[in-house]
């Protein structure tokens, strides 16, 4: 069986500095018409870096819509035309301060295909060579080296609640299990 719906409308009723916000009419394959609000996002990527000791370069900040200091592996927006895989680059030399030997690509996600088209692009990074981070100037955020294993602790306790870290902590981990 084949799901779909077919846009019959849209209009944009909100343009944003990183999300713009629209208002379609969908048509669904029952030939019902339906209301879709969609959030258009440029997409980002998260990177899973990992040191010679088995720790995961993690950073702590304060994000606004949750009200709460968060754990989290590097991520961040994608400029306009860039390549994922250079934005995976660039973020985590901002905000860790750390270079890689080796990136590998761990897949696309999707955080919330039900009113979103936001797109994360997951990398792991190996190889580590620790500098100075340099975050951008409304970034502020500490950096922590923690044991993956711990990380998949507090996965497991509910204490990371954040969606892109979770995926990529447990796609890390499975890909490193399998390529050791």
């Amino acid at each position: 069986m084949e799901f779909f719906e077919k846009q019959i409308s849209t209009k944009t009723v909100y343009q944003g500095r990183i999300v713009n916000v629209r208002n379609d009419i969908a048509e669904l394959k029952n030939g019902h018409h339906v209301p879709r609000e969609v959030v258009e996002h440029p997409g980002g990527v998260a990177v899973v870096a990992v040191d010679d000791n088995g720790c995961v370069m993690m950073v702590r900040q304060y994000r606004y819509p949750m009200g709460e200091e968060l754990l989290e592996i590097p991520a961040g927006k994608l400029e306009y035309c860039e390549d994922h895989c250079d934005c995976a680059v660039r973020e985590l030399s901002e905000e860790t301060g750390c270079t890689a030997d080796h990136i590998v690509f761990l897949g696309p996600i999707y955080p919330s295909p039900g009113f979103s088209k936001e797109i994360l692009y997951i990398y792991l990074a190996t190889g580590l060579v620790r500098g100075a981070a340099h975050p951008d100037e409304d970034e502020f955020l500490s950096v922590e080296a923690v044991p993956m294993e711990t990380l998949i602790n507090k996965i497991m306790a509910g204490e990371i609640k954040d969606g892109k870290t979770i995926i990529g902590i447990l796609k890390a981990q499975k890909y490193l299990e399998q390529n050791r």
